[in-house]
């Protein structure tokens, strides 16, 4: 008998499909724009991370793009071995791609909390990562040709597009949809069980006849065994956090809150003294906050004090010093973080270390970015307190720009003053003395002077009351007005202070006078100068 519609076997060298050649190219299609959406994630992750643990994040940037983009040329050249099995050569790639980018930030926030050192463990990612990256495209194109060896220049064009459109609807997704619901660690290891499902079913089903059986049953078995360890490090992520934060803090963690923007965490025993971090950094401690903001905000309010401006302290610390002169009508606090004013009201430990000063019917606080509120026209102020983070933190740089500093000038009142916290002055001179010369770039005259935070007993090792280590602390602030420096000194109605004086203050200000570094450029948007 003939059969009338015979099974056509396909040409020599084409792959045997499922399925028809075009919708197999378009299966191959969806899975360039996959892993391209994986990988940017997993690049973004590290980044991200990085910036976190280790600061200084346009450094951190350019480690992981530089090698990253020199280990995926590395992996490009490595793939043409691979090209002879390319379908078997694919699923063992991606798989590693998904076990390793999934679990990156995991292992990298591990080395940090526990070892204390990350960028060792950085720069293996980033090479590992983007030579797996690298390698995806040459393998991709091999198999789309063994579904049809036309148009190879379309084809090409093909791959790249949906390489492209992948990676920009990863990038998209890693900071308005990931991060926001997912956090830095369950996004990792959700994108990799992703990236190891999808690779995995292009190859045991699309490709499956170019597979022996044996290479069928262990890519099956080592999918099964990736997806197993992503799933079982994301239930037990909770757990790990927990444990690393402890490793980081100490086991007296009271609070730990990502508020969208940063993490803040509050550590001290119960009734004892209370520690504030912000993105792994210490911004407060009640052993010696009361040094930082008397030292912060007392000199600035030797004169006109009506209207008061805070940009940052979020905490409320500041604005408790403020709150205690009986001179002052209003109070206008600008934070960018919304999560921080809140915890500064709620959590009875910090509300109560800053009086709820945040509950004052005289104070009014402002969501939003600082540069952005006073780029609009604003009422003149008696006093302008800059409670920001450290000008060597990147994200911070901006605050103090010239034109920050030209934006606050039309914030002050001709006969007000402003203060700004610029940095450590023991250990970081020059970003001391940038700023110093970046005020007087935009018109103020200043006045040095510094602060040191002391702890009865403390040698610098480990604190014994939380375990956690602590370097001795050390401020140097910068009093500024219009035209010429300010006298240093304090009110006459000031109130009663726990550590500052005038004799101390002059001390301090002599101190700081003497490591100045004349001839510093400003510091500006387009050339940031805070990176030493």
């Amino acid at each position: 008998m003939i059969d009338r519609h015979p099974q056509l076997s396909p040409p020599q060298g084409q792959a045997a499909l499922p399925v028809r050649p075009a919708a197999g190219r378009s299966l191959v299609l969806v899975t360039v724009f996959v892993c391209a959406a994986c990988g940017l994630v997993y690049e973004l992750e590290l980044l991200a991370l990085a910036s976190y643990l280790i600061g200084d994040s346009v450094t951190q940037a350019s480690v992981v793009l530089s090698l990253m983009v020199f280990a995926m040329g590395v992996g490009s050249l490595l793939a043409k071995r691979l090209r002879c099995r390319a379908a078997v050569g694919f699923g063992l790639l991606e798989l590693g791609l998904a076990l390793v980018g999934g679990c990156s930030a995991m292992v990298l926030y591990a080395s940090f909390a526990w070892f204390g050192e990350s960028r060792t463990v950085l720069v293996a990612f980033s090479l590992a990562i983007g030579v797996l990256i690298g390698a995806e495209i040459p393998l991709l194109m091999s198999l789309i040709q063994r579904i049809s060896r036309r148009d190879a220049e379309g084809t090409v064009a093909d791959l790249f597009a949906a390489d492209y459109v992948g990676a920009l609807v990863g990038g998209l997704a890693f900071p308005f949809l990931l991060l926001p619901w997912l956090g830095q660690l369950t996004s990792g290891l959700l994108t990799g069980a992703v990236n190891a499902v999808v690779g995995g079913s292009l190859v045991l089903w699309l490709f499956r006849r170019d597979l022996t059986p044996r290479s069928r049953g262990w890519l099956l078995v080592a999918n099964v065994t990736v997806l197993a360890v992503l799933g079982t490090a994301t239930v037990l992520v909770d757990d790990f956090e927990e444990a690393a934060r402890r490793a980081v803090y100490g086991d007296q963690v009271r609070v730990a809150v990502r508020t969208g923007i940063q993490e803040v965490v509050l550590t001290g025993p119960p009734g004892g003294p209370l520690d504030l971090f912000v993105d792994g950094r210490l911004r407060v401690s009640e052993r010696d906050e009361h040094r930082y903001h008397e030292s912060l905000v007392h000199p600035a309010m030797s004169g006109p004090h009506r209207r008061v401006l805070i940009l940052g302290g979020g905490n409320g610390l500041a604005a408790r010093e403020v709150l205690r002169y009986r001179g002052v009508d209003s109070v206008t606090v600008v934070e960018d973080d919304p999560g921080v004013v809140r915890l500064a009201r709620t959590d009875p430990a910090l509300a109560a270390l800053n009086e709820r000063s945040l509950a004052d019917p005289r104070l009014r606080v402002i969501t939003g970015d600082a540069f952005t509120w006073l780029r609009s026209p604003r009422p003149a102020h008696e006093v302008v307190i800059v409670d920001l983070p450290d000008p060597a933190i990147t994200p911070s740089t901006k605050f103090y720009s010239q034109e920050f500093y030209g934006l606050v000038a039309r914030a002050l009142a001709d006969d007000g003053r402003l203060v700004v916290h610029a940095g450590p002055l023991a250990s970081r001179t020059r970003t001391y003395w940038t700023v110093d010369a970046t005020l007087r770039a935009a018109g103020f005259g200043t006045t040095p002077y510094r602060a040191t935070g002391r702890r009865a007993g403390f040698t610098g090792g480990p604190d014994r009351a939380t375990g956690t280590a602590f370097a001795p602390r050390d401020w140097g602030f910068l009093l500024a007005a219009p035209g010429t420096g300010p006298q240093l000194g304090l009110d006459i109605g000031a109130p009663t202070l726990r550590s500052l004086t005038t004799a101390g203050l002059a001390a301090d200000g002599w101190g700081a006078e003497r490591t100045r570094r004349p001839g510093l450029p400003p510091s500006t948007l387009v050339h940031p100068r805070y990176a030493d």
